[in-house]
Protein backbone atom coordinates (compact mmCIF):
# COMPACT_ATOMS: atom_id res chain seq x y z
CA UNK A 1 0.00 0.00 0.00
CA UNK A 2 1.19 3.50 -0.80
CA UNK A 3 2.38 5.71 2.05
CA UNK A 4 1.22 9.30 2.39
CA UNK A 5 2.54 12.12 4.53
CA UNK A 6 -0.52 12.68 6.67
CA UNK A 7 -3.87 11.07 6.94
CA UNK A 8 -7.22 12.07 5.47
CA UNK A 9 -8.56 11.42 8.95
CA UNK A 10 -6.62 14.40 10.31
CA UNK A 11 -8.34 17.79 10.05
CA UNK A 12 -5.25 19.57 8.72
CA UNK A 13 -4.33 17.03 6.02
CA UNK A 14 -4.15 18.64 2.55
CA UNK A 15 -5.66 15.50 1.03
CA UNK A 16 -8.79 16.13 3.09
CA UNK A 17 -9.17 19.55 1.49
CA UNK A 18 -8.92 18.00 -1.98
CA UNK A 19 -11.51 15.37 -1.09
CA UNK A 20 -13.81 18.12 0.16
CA UNK A 21 -13.38 20.02 -3.12
CA UNK A 22 -14.10 17.08 -5.39
CA UNK A 23 -16.90 15.74 -3.19
CA UNK A 24 -19.02 18.63 -4.47
CA UNK A 25 -21.22 17.31 -7.30
CA UNK A 26 -20.99 20.56 -9.26
CA UNK A 27 -17.19 20.69 -9.00
CA UNK A 28 -16.88 17.20 -10.45
CA UNK A 29 -19.38 17.99 -13.22
CA UNK A 30 -17.52 21.20 -14.14
CA UNK A 31 -14.11 19.53 -14.06
CA UNK A 32 -15.40 16.65 -16.18
CA UNK A 33 -16.99 19.07 -18.68
CA UNK A 34 -13.75 21.03 -18.97
CA UNK A 35 -11.75 17.83 -19.45
CA UNK A 36 -12.98 17.73 -23.06
CA UNK A 37 -12.18 21.31 -24.05
CA UNK A 38 -12.31 24.88 -22.74
CA UNK A 39 -15.86 26.21 -22.48
CA UNK A 40 -17.61 29.51 -22.03
CA UNK A 41 -19.95 30.06 -19.08
CA UNK A 42 -23.10 29.70 -21.18
CA UNK A 43 -21.81 26.53 -22.80
CA UNK A 44 -21.22 25.00 -19.37
CA UNK A 45 -24.75 25.95 -18.24
CA UNK A 46 -26.15 24.19 -21.30
CA UNK A 47 -23.89 21.16 -20.88
CA UNK A 48 -24.41 20.60 -17.15
CA UNK A 49 -28.08 19.91 -16.56
CA UNK A 50 -29.62 21.42 -13.45
CA UNK A 51 -26.89 23.91 -12.56
CA UNK A 52 -27.88 27.54 -12.21
CA UNK A 53 -25.73 30.36 -13.57
CA UNK A 54 -25.09 31.58 -10.02
CA UNK A 55 -23.96 28.17 -8.73
CA UNK A 56 -21.79 27.67 -11.82
CA UNK A 57 -20.12 31.04 -11.25
CA UNK A 58 -19.49 30.18 -7.58
CA UNK A 59 -18.13 26.75 -8.52
CA UNK A 60 -15.82 28.16 -11.20
CA UNK A 61 -14.48 30.80 -8.81
CA UNK A 62 -13.86 28.19 -6.12
CA UNK A 63 -12.04 25.92 -8.59
CA UNK A 64 -9.98 28.90 -9.79
CA UNK A 65 -9.10 29.65 -6.17
CA UNK A 66 -7.73 26.13 -5.80
CA UNK A 67 -5.69 26.36 -9.00
CA UNK A 68 -7.73 23.77 -10.89
CA UNK A 69 -9.39 26.06 -13.47
CA UNK A 70 -8.19 29.13 -15.38
CA UNK A 71 -10.34 31.87 -16.87
CA UNK A 72 -9.10 33.18 -20.21
CA UNK A 73 -10.62 36.42 -21.48
CA UNK A 74 -10.25 37.43 -25.08
CA UNK A 75 -12.26 39.22 -27.76
CA UNK A 76 -14.99 40.05 -25.25
CA UNK A 77 -15.55 36.37 -24.40
CA UNK A 78 -14.24 34.48 -21.42
CA UNK A 79 -13.55 30.77 -21.52
CA UNK A 80 -12.66 28.38 -18.75
CA UNK A 81 -10.07 25.63 -19.01
CA UNK A 82 -8.38 23.16 -16.72
CA UNK A 83 -4.95 24.09 -15.44
CA UNK A 84 -2.13 21.56 -15.50
CA UNK A 85 -3.08 20.68 -11.92
CA UNK A 86 -6.75 20.39 -12.88
CA UNK A 87 -5.85 18.02 -15.72
CA UNK A 88 -4.36 15.61 -13.17
CA UNK A 89 -7.94 15.01 -11.98
CA UNK A 90 -9.26 13.94 -15.38
CA UNK A 91 -8.31 10.27 -15.02
CA UNK A 92 -9.63 9.83 -11.44
CA UNK A 93 -12.88 11.59 -12.36
CA UNK A 94 -13.22 9.41 -15.47
CA UNK A 95 -12.80 6.29 -13.32
CA UNK A 96 -15.39 7.54 -10.83
CA UNK A 97 -17.76 8.41 -13.69
CA UNK A 98 -17.34 4.93 -15.17
CA UNK A 99 -18.11 3.39 -11.78
CA UNK A 100 -21.22 5.59 -11.52
CA UNK A 101 -22.39 4.43 -14.98
CA UNK A 102 -21.87 0.79 -14.05
CA UNK A 103 -23.38 0.91 -10.55
CA UNK A 104 -25.70 3.93 -10.51
CA UNK A 105 -28.81 1.84 -11.21
CA UNK A 106 -27.97 -0.53 -8.34
CA UNK A 107 -27.52 2.40 -5.94
CA UNK A 108 -30.82 3.94 -7.08
CA UNK A 109 -32.62 0.59 -6.71
CA UNK A 110 -31.25 0.12 -3.19
CA UNK A 111 -32.25 3.64 -2.25
CA UNK A 112 -35.75 3.08 -3.62
CA UNK A 113 -36.17 -0.21 -1.76
CA UNK A 114 -34.87 1.34 1.46
CA UNK A 115 -37.40 4.17 1.10
CA UNK A 116 -40.22 1.68 0.59
CA UNK A 117 -39.15 -0.35 3.63
CA UNK A 118 -38.16 2.15 6.35
CA UNK A 119 -36.51 0.57 9.32
CA UNK A 120 -34.71 -2.03 7.19
CA UNK A 121 -31.03 -1.26 6.91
Amino acid sequence: MREYSGSVFLADCPARLVIEIIADKWAVAVLFALSREPCRHGELVGLIGGISRKVLTQTLRRLQGYGLVDRHAGAGKAAYALTDLGRTLVEPIAVLTQWAHEHGAAVAEFQESATESPGVT
